[in-house]
C-alpha cells in the first residue's frame, strides 16, 4: 500500500490540451492502457528524456521529431517499452506516429510517442494502432485521471497534480501526471510524467526551466538505483490563458510560473516514491555540511541505495551502524567522521565520531516505527546541502520484480 495519502486530486482543466484514453489490449487485458495527449496549435514543448544507453525506440524517435516542430499529439502506451528492440522497433513507432497523424490530420513528426512497460518484446502495433480511434474519440479536458490510470504500470494508484496561480491578474493553470514507482533512480528523470499549462512560454526559456525543474524533483527521488530506457518528461504550453504576454527569461511572471511549475513536478515525484514498488516507508535524507552539491547527492544517494539501510527501515530496526557505514563508503575525500552528525527525525544518533551520549535504542525505534522517517546527516565540511527521498526494500519489491513478466 502506498505511504500516507494518494487520493488523486482534482485536475484542473487546461485550455489548449486534451486527452483521451481506451483499453487497446496491449499487455493488460480490460484495462487503459491507450493515451492520446492533443495539443492546441502554437504551443510550445519543453522535454528532458533518459540517460540509458540502451533508450527506447520512442525516446529516440521524440528526440528526432522535436528537432522539426513543436509537437500537436503525444501518444503513450503501457504495457510494452519498446525497448531493446533494434531497427524493427524504430519502425514500429513510426507507425504508430503515422498512423495517429493520419487519425488528426496532422505531420507523423508532430507526433510525440511514448512506451512503458516489459524491455526486449516486440511492439504489439497492431493492437495500438486499431487502439488509436477509440482515444482520440475521447479527447476531452477533463480526461486526467482516465489517463493517470492508463499509463500505469507497477503503480498501485493513479497519480496527479494540478495549480493554479495569479499572474499579473490572470490566472494561469499548470496540471500534470506520472508514473513509475519501481526502476526509479536520477540520471534524467527515471519515469514517465506529462504536465500542461496554459500560459504563453517561449520554447527556449520553457526548456530551461524543464531541466531545472526536473534537477530538483525527479532527479532527487530512488526506489531502487535502476535507471529506465524509457524515462521522459514533457512539459508543453498551450498559450491559451487570458495571460496576454508571453513569459520570457527574467521576469517576475518566469519566476512565479517556475515556482509553481517546481511544486507540481515535486508533488508528483513525492507521490512516485509513496507509491513505490512494495514501499512502507517514505524517506527523506537531508545532507548539509558538504563543500558541494555533488558531494551532498553522492552521500545522500550512497545512503538511499544501501540494501543494508533499505532492509533495515523495512524491519523498523534501528540499525543505525548501516547509515553510518553508508556515509563512510561515500567517496568523500578525507571526510572527518569526528565531525559528522546524524540525526532519525530528532533523534540524535552519532557525533564527534560515534553514539551519541544521548542516544536509547528505544529512542531509535520510536522514530523508526513511523511511515515518514527524516534521516539528517551533517558532514561538517561546508555550506552546500541537497535532499532525496527514497523508501525501504520489502519482500514485496522482491516479488514484484521477480513475477514482472508472469
Amino acid at each position: 500500500m502506498p505511504v500516507g495519502d494518494l487520493t488523486f486530486p482534482e485536475m484542473h482543466p487546461v485550455a489548449g490540451f486534451t486527452i483521451g484514453t481506451t483499453a487497446a489490449g496491449v499487455r493488460y487485458q480490460q484495462r487503459r492502457d491507450l493515451v492520446v495527449m492533443g495539443a492546441a496549435v502554437g504551443s510550445t514543448v519543453g522535454a528532458v528524456f533518459t540517460q540509458n544507453a540502451f533508450c527506447a525506440a520512442p525516446v529516440s524517435l521524440c528526440k528526432q521529431n522535436l528537432k522539426i516542430s513543436a509537437p500537436r499529439y503525444c501518444v503513450i502506451n503501457t504495457g510494452n517499452a519498446n525497448a531493446g528492440t533494434g531497427a524493427q522497433g524504430d519502425l514500429d513507432a513510426i507507425s504508430v506516429c503515422a498512423a495517429l497523424a493520419k487519425l488528426t490530420d496532422s505531420e507523423p513528426h508532430q507526433i510525440l510517442p511514448f512506451s512503458t512497460g516489459v524491455i526486449g518484446e516486440p511492439l504489439p502495433v497492431a493492437q495500438i494502432v486499431n487502439g488509436l480511434p477509440d482515444a482520440v474519440a475521447e479527447l476531452s479536458v477533463t480526461g486526467w485521471e482516465d489517463a493517470a490510470n492508463g499509463i500505469m504500470t507497477t503503480d498501485t494508484l493513479p497519480k496527479g497534480a494540478s495549480s493554479q496561480l495569479e499572474i499579473d491578474g490572470h490566472s494561469v493553470t499548470i496540471t500534470g501526471i506520472a508514473k513509475g514507482s519501481g526502476m526509479i533512480h536520477p540520471n534524467m528523470a527515471t519515469m514517465l510524467a506529462y504536465i500542461a499549462t496554459d500560459a504563453a512560454i517561449e520554447s527556449d526559456l520553457l526548456q530551461s526551466m524543464v531541466e531545472q525543474v526536473v534537477a530538483h524533483s525527479f532527479n532527487r527521488i530512488t526506489i531502487d538505483g535502476d535507471t529506465s530506457t524509457n524515462d521522459s518528461f514533457v512539459v508543453i504550453a498551450t498559450g491559451k490563458s487570458t495571460l496576454p504576454n508571453l513569459i520570457v527569461g527574467e521576469s517576475s511572471a518566469a519566476r512565479q510560473f517556475m515556482m509553481a511549475l517546481e511544486e507540481v513536478a515535486l508533488e508528483l515525484a513525492h507521490k512516485m516514491v509513496r507509491d513505490g514498488e512494495g514501499a512502507t516507508k517514505f524517506v527523506t535524507i537531508k545532507v548539509t555540511g558538504a563543500e558541494s552539491s555533488v558531494e551532498a547527492l553522492n552521500v545522500a544517494f550512497t545512503v538511499a541505495h544501501s540494501p543494508l539501510v533499505k532492509t533495515a527501515l523495512f524491519a523498523s530496526d534501528p540499525n543505525w551502524g548501516r547509515i553510518l557505514a553508508a556515509i563512510g563508503r561515500s567517496e568523500v575525500d578525507n571526510l572527518d567522521v569526528s565531525l559528522v552528525k546524524i540525526l532519525l527525525d530528532d533523534v540524535v544518533i552519532v557525533e564527534s565520531g560515534g553514539r551519541a551520549s544521548s542516544y536509547s535504542e528505544e529512542l531509535g525505534q520510536e522514530v523508526m516505527d513511523r511511515d515518514e522517517i527524516v534521516i539528517s546527516i551533517d558532514i561538517g565540511r561546508g555550506d552546500a546541502s541537497e535532499t532525496v527521498w527514497t523508501t525501504d526494500l520489502s519482500h514485496e519489491y522482491v516479488q514484484i520484480n521477480a513475477e514482472y513478466r508472469t
